[in-house]
């Protein structure tokens, strides 16, 4: 197990959303990404995606909230072994949450050696 403060794991989530690259960056429509302690309702969950995939939208109005990622540091540092695996796993979830965004499904994932 490896703890990280929010700071920290939150500045290598965000350079797991940087190696992306701006294409991909650009791509992502009114999504917002956010590292939390712990999810209330699966308490052993690493990520989530909330919202409607850009393959199902038409577009957004007014009062349209955006789409949430989440990403959870507690269950992500006690799975990890050590810092080098927590850091590759922050990765891999960062990458995985954003793919749901785009319309990539836990089946597709896992085909593409993600899941």
């Amino acid at each position: 197990m490896q703890i990280l403060s929010v700071d920290e794991f939150t500045r290598h989530a965000e350079s797991a959303l940087a190696d992306l690259g701006p294409e991909i960056q650009a791509m992502m429509e009114n999504v917002v990404i956010v590292v939390e302690d712990r999810n209330d309702e699966e308490p052993d969950i690493l990520g989530l995606y909330e919202g409607l995939p850009l393959t199902e939208r038409d577009g957004y109005g007014l009062l349209d909230l955006p789409d949430k990622i989440s990403i959870y540091r507690l269950p992500l540092c006690e799975m990890a072994t050590d810092r080098d695996d927590l850091i590759s796993e922050i990765r891999i979830t960062v990458i995985h949450e954003i793919a749901h965004h785009f319309g990539i499904d836990d089946d597709q994932l896992h085909e593409m050696g993600w899941g």
